[in-house]
């Protein structure tokens, strides 16, 4: 409930000159910085707020951490990816078909199994090395930049530079380059679904949290590969790297094992029943020739003739271009796939069960009905309405997000949401607030579920509230 008077806005806590005494020693790492305050957090690491770090010491501690970036997968090199093709069971078998059908003189049946296995070979090879190197390209692309303070100066640096100690500066819509100990901020919220599968955006604060909270609960923390949703504040890195929490994830993720796929497995099958099989009919053919009085020699060339015909050599053309073709299709809809037998495993999917919208989606949210005293309307609609025009206006008020006129927008999904129903609506954010200037504001509580504006209007103030429907029913009697 909002019963402070207008005037009370929360402005940006002032920045505190943390960590004067600086150590002359200051320690590689800080053990659960959530749990300390602001002020031993950055005293540990050997840093005030004002100052920052010197370029000489963001020299020496980058030979010591290290460059702040993940742990990149060895690049495949064309010759991995050739070798590759040939490390399935099927392809042995038809190698060995080949060889033993030249040794016998069956040139014209061995060329033609050699032609397969340098068909199989070539669109294998090529169409891994296009995907492969595509989505190599992609990570090239994804380099960052990040404000920070050096030397009592705010500059703009490559994420890789961040090292322990780094002062940075936050604001909505940043993405978080490195673990953070928040030191000041207003209105902090992070969007952390890529640690937590949590979708909505969680409050962030200077408090110290439980030296046993776990990584969701940690509110004065912000972590590598999160994004800020909205306001304004300063923190200090406290790991950079593969010492981050992101990092730890990557290295489980590099350790773990490749798994054959379900096409890999049954092809490998049928190579080794096809391996008893050609053996069988060798072993019978040149016995029972010799039983009858045949020639041996005759009766063996005979077997490996009859073997290596059994052998189909154009299966693994076949899946080859099957999977392949897949690929390309996959391609097309700007899903890039790095293993050619991957394609057989999606293929292979039949149901996707998931949850935590925003986890596995785009995080967008789009406002199609609004529930007023007179019935449900559909948007988008006129804002001619009366109450739909009145419940619009709030929320468009009552919000801390920004869309651009290119449709690029920052902040909550939900306040995003509401501001374009509102402009499509006819009802702009930068024309509300001309009319109705903003002069304080509640932000949002946890507590309470609800946030407020007041509003310059008439001589007084008209007050914007939005929140959980119990919590506003309940302030409005």
């Amino acid at each position: 409930m909002v019963d402070d008077v207008p005037g009370t806005v929360s402005e940006p806590v002032p920045e505190p000159d943390i960590a004067l005494d600086r150590p002359s020693r200051p320690s590689a790492s800080v053990e659960a910085p959530w749990a300390l305050s602001a002020g031993a957090v950055a005293k540990a690491l050997g840093v005030t707020a004002t100052h920052g770090l010197t370029e000489a010491e963001v020299t020496t501690r980058r030979l010591r951490h290290g460059p702040n970036s993940l742990t990149a997968h060895r690049r495949r090199s064309a010759w991995s990816i050739l070798f590759a093709q040939f490390k399935s069971l099927i392809m042995a078998l038809l190698a060995a078909a080949a060889g033993v059908a030249y040794a016998f003189g069956e040139t014209l049946e061995a060329g033609a199994v050699l032609v397969v296995i340098l068909l199989n070979t070539a669109i294998g090879f090529f169409t891994e090395w296009r995907a492969v190197r595509s989505m190599e390209a992609l990570f090239a692309m994804g380099s960052v930049t990040t404000r920070v303070r050096r030397g009592g100066r705010i500059v703009d640096v490559p994420a890789e530079d961040l090292v322990p100690g780094e002062i940075v500066v936050l604001e909505g819509g940043d993405v978080v380059t490195a673990d953070l100990r928040i030191l000041t901020g207003s209105k902090l919220q992070a969007d952390e679904s890529a640690l937590t599968g949590e979708s909505v955006p969680v409050g962030k604060g200077v408090e110290a949290s439980r030296p046993e909270a776990p990584l969701a609960e940690r509110r004065s923390m912000l972590y590598k590969g999160t994004s800020l949703t909205r306001g304004s504040g300063h923190a200090v890195a406290t790991a950079t790297g593969m010492a981050t929490e992101l990092g730890a994830i990557t290295k489980l993720v590099a350790e773990a094992g490749e798994e054959a796929t379900p096409l890999e497995k049954r092809l490998a099958l049928l190579a080794r029943k096809l391996i008893w099989i050609t053996l069988a009919i060798t072993v019978f053919v040149t016995v029972a020739g010799a039983l009858m009085g045949k020639p041996i020699l005759l009766m063996i060339e005979t077997g490996i003739a009859l073997a290596v015909a059994a052998i189909p050599e154009g299966l693994p053309v076949v899946a080859t271009i099957a999977l392949a073709r897949g690929l390309r299709r996959m391609a097309r809809r700007n899903a890039l796939v790095r293993r050619l037998s991957s394609v057989e495993t999606l293929g292979a999917t039949g149901v996707i069960c998931t949850d935590k919208t925003g986890t596995l989606t785009e995080n967008r949210m789009t406002l199609t009905r609004v529930n007023v005293a007179t019935g449900e309307v559909d948007l988008p609609a006129a804002a001619s309405d009366g109450l739909l025009g009145e419940a619009l206006t709030i929320g468009v008020l009552c919000n801390n997000a920004s869309v651009t006129e290119a449709g690029d927008s920052t902040g909550d999904p939900l306040e995003v949401a509401l501001l374009q129903a509102g402009a499509a609506a006819g009802l702009h954010r930068d024309a509300l607030i001309a009319a109705l200037p903003e002069v304080a504001e509640e932000a949002f509580d946890a507590d309470v579920k609800m946030m407020a504006t007041f509003h310059a209007h008439d001589g007084g103030f008209r007050v914007a509230v939005k929140g959980a429907p119990e919590a506003v029913l309940l302030a409005a009697t």
